[in-house]
């Protein structure tokens, strides 16, 4: 291969006439190439060219003269028109060859370069009358280098170390070598001469490993003058350190029955784990325990595994472990769909609760409605002379208020001087109803023009009725048993007395005698001069 022409330049090169040659006598000149590279195993071109000054200039002779650069000169090739070609130097004797048999042009190519072959190179000619005539050209021999890099594994600690290396060997001339690194760190760099002018360069990056360093990258980048562009090679560095454990796999819901509870043993090393061994700090693994390399499996959990796992690594740098408490918890139901279950369940209380409520209250508020109503015109009490044709007996009403209607014991209600009827319970079966004059001319609420009798529903709204006469008027709820038994009966349907077969009135020679017995088991006296009944449910 034939090296290209770093410079081309030519040059020639002139001798001095001989003493006593006329100084109009043309000067001789040799064109050659000024300076040229190449590079070992290649073939370099020196060419060489006479310049005719004169038809009376005779060229007998042309010699290539090589001059090494810290040695002397010597003749490698000679060509004679006569005589033909000659190589006295042996090192070049199968190696350079004449391009052209011609004087004129006397081009020599040597074949399969050394990187001793760089030097001075001289095109001489021999010249009749002038003498000789001679052109120089520099060989210079160029090196690529060998370029390499590595990385160095090293231990993580606390001493800066080599942890790359980069190389650029056998290179002339010598290499630049730079490095290109995201860690902190340096580098150092040294050189090596070897023969014929060709260098070793040799660079190596330093720092304080760690385990956080490996896989990191760092870069080597060489320039030198036979390459086009630098040369890069890119190293991750390789820091080993012992293992560092961690159990994952663990949601701390490991119920009594569950069977998809599993570990993993994570280990973070350089090298890779050895050996990997799963222990538990109460003994034993439990027999429920499967171990698979770093995976722990339960097949159903129970108590057995309400303990601490443990979980040690190793490689060649050391051990680490680490440890897991697990729990185990009652199940009463599904966990997947315990929250389903639990919503649906206090929802459905929730509305049931609400529908007793409703209930409830629609009832209270009707038993309080009629416990506090008053008897309508159908529902009054007919007494005296015109109570054959009276209304009908209220279901719920216990207690009379004088006469009612028009059948009162005088034909009139306009005095509450009328009898006042009370019943008594417990007596055979007939019952027996009394009736007590009332001797309280005048109450309080009376109406003073109609003169008519307070009603209970006066008498409730009273303002001037303390507390306790007023919860006289309201329902004791102990006597609903006692209600629910008079509700059978049924209201009047015709005339005559049709009273429920328990109360029917009648008059009796012994009646003050009777009302003073009742008074004292059941009647109560009021301020307003009236009696009630204890035992009476009050409307």
């Amino acid at each position: 291969m034939i090296t290209t022409v770093r410079k081309s330049c030519y040059r020639s090169s002139q001798t001095e006439l001989p003493v006593g040659f006329p100084a109009g006598a043309g000067a001789q000149k040799v064109r050659v190439k000024e300076e040229l590279e190449a590079y070992p195993t290649e073939s370099v071109e020196l060419s060489c060219q006479f310049i005719d000054g004169g038809s009376s200039t005779k060229l007998t002779q042309v010699s290539w003269i090589w001059e090494p650069v810290d040695g002397q000169r010597d003749n490698i090739a000679v060509y004679h028109p006569v005589y033909g070609h000659s190589f006295p130097n042996p090192s070049f004797r199968d190696r350079v060859v004449f391009l052209y048999n011609n004087l004129k042009n006397p081009s020599i190519r040597i074949n399969n370069l050394r990187m001793s072959d760089a030097g001075r190179y001289t095109c001489e000619y021999a010249t009749y009358p002038s003498g000789n005539e001679q052109g120089t050209t520099s060989l210079i021999m160029l090196a690529k280098p060998r370029n390499s890099a590595r990385v160095v594994t090293v231990q993580a600690g606390s001493r800066s170390l080599v942890v790359a290396q980069c190389e650029a060997a056998d290179a002339k001339p010598a290499a630049t070598i730079k490095w290109l690194a995201s860690v902190g760190g340096n580098h150092s760099t040294s050189t090596t001469n070897g023969p014929d002018g060709i260098v070793t360069v040799r660079s190596e990056y330093r720092l304080v490993p760690t385990a956080a360093d490996n896989g990191r990258e760092v870069t080597c980048m060489v320039e030198q003058r036979t390459q086009e562009r630098p040369w890069a090679q890119t190293l991750r560095l390789s820091v080993e350190y012992p293992p560092t454990v961690s159990i994952e796999g663990y949601d701390n819901n490991w119920y009594v029955g569950r069977s998809d509870a599993v570990l993993l043993c994570l280990a973070n090393a350089n090298p890779a784990p050895t050996a990997i061994t799963w222990t538990s700090a109460s003994g034993p693994l439990p027999d429920t325990v499967v171990v698979d390399d770093n995976k722990l499996m339960v097949r159903k959990v129970d108590d057995a595994v309400n303990t601490t796992f443990i979980c040690e690594v190793r490689n060649k740098h050391g051990a680490s472990r680490h440890q897991l408490t697990t729990f185990v918890i009652e199940a009463l139901e599904d966990p997947s769909s315990a929250g389903l279950v639990a919503g649906a369940v206090i929802g459905s209380l929730l509305a049931l609760l609400l529908v007793v409520t409703l209930v409830g209250v629609l009832l209270t508020r009707s038993r309080r409605q009629q416990r506090r109503g008053f008897p309508s015109s159908g529902d009054s009490f007919a007494t005296g002379s015109g109570g054959s044709n009276g209304g009908d007996y209220g279901n719920k009403a216990r207690l009379l208020f004088g006469s009612s209607g028009n059948g009162g014991k005088n034909g009139t209600s306009a005095n509450n001087n009328g009898p006042i009827y009370t019943y008594r319970e417990g007596c055979d079966a007939t019952g027996t109803l009394t009736e007590k004059p009332n001797n309280f001319h005048h109450h309080p609420l009376q109406h003073p023009s109609t003169g008519n009798p307070p009603t209970a529903h006066d008498i409730l709204l009273c303002g001037e009725m303390d507390e306790a006469e007023r919860r006289k008027f309201e329902l004791d709820d102990s006597m609903e048993e006692e209600e629910e038994r008079y509700d059978r009966f049924g209201n009047v349907r015709g005339g005559g007395n049709m009273l429920p077969p328990a109360y029917h009135a009648h008059r009796s020679h012994g009646v003050e005698a009777e009302m003073d017995v009742y008074l004292d088991n059941d009647m109560e006296s009021q301020r307003d001069g009236s009696v009630i009944s204890r035992t009476a449910i009050y409307v």
